[in-house]
């Protein structure tokens, strides 16, 4: 044993380090306790809304009709808020209701008002910012600011209160002779296994800094609240993380099972079971982002089909972030050009790993870069076949994002992202859209993943329905919906705008029918700007946008739309985003237009804004025409409508009636049905896959055709020609 001097400095210390980690534990108690404490109130205030929306009636499903409704409705009682702010004693003055009969009533209203809280949906409008949003805002921003260092620092405390708090008392007698004396020979014996377990707790928290740590957190926890001004505006500029501690404190997460994408029960119980190490992470998790993450690790190659908006890149990162921490070394990410960018922003923002940018021209010192000391290292899809990995070098894991550009096994694309599936330990594809035209290509994605499973997909015959189907790919597929997972969401207003060729419109259609120009008949309504009847309402909606401060994207597949957009618009418009331009070009237009003050217009081609760019500062989104693919528009506006955004979000499509409009919407359809079957929830499709095998050539063909027989037209104008 030490002598008691040396004891008594390592008591000390230890005593130090015990009381800033109960120091820490009390603070970040009390942060936690405002936020509960404004939660309630604004629970109480959504409950109290639903109750007054609730029949006084409904008191019978809770009282099993025993008690004389009728009597409260005759009395003017129309609510179960009626019933609620009543006293017992009012309710029992009213004829025929009993001391104890109001009682129950009221107890009743009283039951139900709970289970309203309980439920009560929690969003924040940034439109009306109330006193009890408010606190809750100011509340929340303390720990916000506080970040995910806190959860390490509340762990780190946990740890050493626990430890400590139990070695201590044991080794007490160690301070001096008298003492140790005292203890007897078993007292000095437990005193010398406790100081030697303290020294290694010391020593531990002193190589990670905890007391350092420990310090910092506190400070956090105990600035001043924030201004509502302050409150407000961060909430605006980092909403997930906001929404985030909501859910956790609201207990917003989503069922279970919609959480866990429907996964069989023995799949989901290993998942589970995966605990997720975030030393390297920067973000907190939603719980059905962190079972995306283990899914990910648990069943090594997989494909994450979550809808656009959920945060796939994140799961994604947090995947790798746990791999690193367990060992892994080296990390590929191989995605769209349009994407690379921002890629590269989400592993240095949302985590503590390098990224190494494997595209341009200073990609062959990256690669030796990233060769040498590891990390994530991101390229295009396209340039992955021309990368020179060396055969030794084997990836901890390959992700694969906007995956279903690698569906076609022909490509030289899909042919390099195979080889590359091959030579690593686990790979992650990203997709929203895993099956766009036909179940087979799907198939061609798992492929790459597990060949033995696209047998056994095949031999199950996906005809047979979608549930056989998602039970077949469940070891290598998960989806999850926004509605179903984001509670908090704010609603998404959807609205065909229909209009009517304007007469100079009709002449333009006609024309484009006969002479069997399908992407002509498309724009045929933008053909003559001064009397379309489509920009019309576009410059409408735009105004409207523009009276109350609103963002808002423009949406075409034609450049030459957007350009009779950009020059109809009374002020200029950010844009347009196409495909020739550079991803850094392209995503500084994005920040350019989400740091501009208050309202203003970003053009985009839906084939390059729809994919890979957050626009959450816009909550007006317009399709100028639809789209030969239902999942484009679908992506284009998940945009938007995405985690994080705090405004409802308007989507208008203008539509013009009886044109190509309105027969593409009829023939995509089925399309769309069966899309949702197979790859969203997969509730019923008794369809075979066949039926979504409609390409863009003979949709285009079809719509062709039938148009110029409606409008007795042909090739040329002349009636009868239904040829291309």
């Amino acid at each position: 044993m030490p002598s008691a001097r040396e004891a008594r400095a390592i008591l000390t210390e230890a005593g130090e380090l015990l009381a800033a980690a109960r120091g820490l534990l009390a603070d970040d108690e009390r942060a936690r306790a405002e936020v509960a404490g404004a939660l309630s109130v604004v629970r109480a205030r959504e409950a109290r809304a639903e109750l007054a929306a609730i029949p006084v009636a409904r008191l019978k499903d809770v009282t099993e009709g025993r008690l004389r409704i009728g009597v409260l409705e005759q009395a003017g009682y129309a609510t179960v808020l009626d019933v609620l702010d009543a006293t017992p004693y009012a309710l029992q003055l009213l004829p025929g209701i009993s001391a104890r009969g109001a009682a129950q009533l009221h107890a009743a209203a009283g039951q139900i008002a709970r289970a309203a809280e309980e439920v009560a949906p929690i969003r924040v409008d940034v439109d009306l910012r109330d006193a009890e949003t408010t606190a809750l805002l100011v509340a929340l921003h303390r720990l916000v600011g506080a970040g995910l260092e806190l959860s390490h620092a509340a762990g780190a405390a946990r740890a050493a209160a626990e430890r400590l708090g139990a070695l201590l008392p044991a080794a007490r007698p160690a301070r001096g002779r008298l003492a140790r004396l005292l203890a007897g020979g078993t007292g000095r014996r437990a005193a010398r296994e406790a100081l030697a377990r303290i020294r290694e707790v010391l020593a531990e928290a002193r190589a990670a800094g905890t007391r350092t740590v420990l310090a910092q957190a506190s400070v956090d926890l105990l600035r001043p609240p924030a201004s509502t001004i302050e409150a407000w505006s961060d909430f605006e500029l980092r909403p997930p993380e906001y929404y985030n501690l909501l859910a956790e404190f609201a207990a917003l997460e989503p069922d279970r099972a919609a959480a866990e994408g429907f996964l069989p029960e023995e799949i989901s119980a290993r998942v589970q079971e995966q605990p997720l190490d975030d030393t390297h992470l920067r973000v907190s998790l939603r719980g059905y982002q962190s079972f995306g993450a283990r899914f990910a690790v648990v069943q090594r190659r997989v494909i994450l089909g979550d809808e656009m908006g959920l945060g796939k890149t994140v799961q994604a990162i947090a995947a790798i972030a746990h791999l690193k921490a367990r060992g892994g070394t080296h990390f590929l990410v191989a995605c769209p050009a349009s994407v690379l960018v921002n890629w590269l922003r989400e592993i240095e923002t949302r985590s503590s790993l390098a990224a190494f940018r494997l595209h341009g021209p200073d990609r062959a010192a990256a690669l030796a870069e990233w060769v040498r000391l590891g990390g994530v290292a991101v390229t295009t899809i396209d340039a992955l076949h021309r990368l020179q990995v060396p055969d030794a070098l084997v990836p901890a894991m390959l992700v694969v994002d906007e995956a279903h550009y690698v569906k076609n096994p022909a490509t030289r694309r899909s042919q390099a992202v195979a080889a590359c599936c091959r030579h690593a330990d686990r790979v992650l594809f990203l997709t929203g859209t895993p099956m766009e035209n036909r179940v087979e290509e799907f198939r061609a994605l798992v492929a790459h993943l597990d060949p033995d499973l696209v047998q056994a997909v095949r031999g199950s015959d996906a005809a047979a329905g979608a549930q056989a189907f998602r039970r077949a790919v469940a070891p290598v597929y998960l989806r999850r919906n926004q509605q179903d997972v984001l509670t908090e969401l704010p609603d998404l207003v959807q609205v065909d705008e229909w209009e009517e060729f304007s007469a100079a419109d009709t002449t333009a259609y006609r024309a484009a029918v006969a002479a069997g120009n399908f992407m002509a008949m498309r724009r045929a309504a933008y053909a003559r700007p001064e009397t379309s009847a489509k920009l019309q309402r576009l410059r409408e909606l735009v105004a409207e946008a523009a009276g109350t401060g609103l963002k808002v994207v423009v949406f075409s597949f034609f450049r030459d739309v957007l350009a009779t957009v950009g020059q109809t618009l009374d002020g200029p418009a950010y844009g347009p985003i196409s495909g020739d331009l550079s991803p850094g070009r392209r995503q500084q237009v994005v920040d350019d237009f989400g740091a501009a003050d208050g309202h203003a217009v970003l053009l985009a081609q839906i084939q390059a804004g729809g994919t890979g760019l957050n626009l959450q500062a816009a909550s007006v989104v317009i399709l100028c025409e639809p789209q030969v693919k239902p999942t484009m528009e679908s992506q284009a506006v998940a945009r938007a409508h995405r985690m994080g955004q705090v405004r409802k979000v308007q989507v208008h499509r203008l539509l013009a009636a009886d044109s190509v409009d309105q027969r593409m919407l009829e023939i995509l359809r089925t399309k769309t049905r069966l899309f949702d079957a197979y790859a969203r929830r997969s509730d019923l499709a008794e369809a075979a896959p066949d039926a979504v095998d409609i390409s863009e050539q003979a949709i285009a063909r079809q719509i062709v055709e039938e148009e110029q027989r409606r409008l007795t037209l042909g090739r040329a104008g002349v009636p009868g020609d239904a040829t291309m």
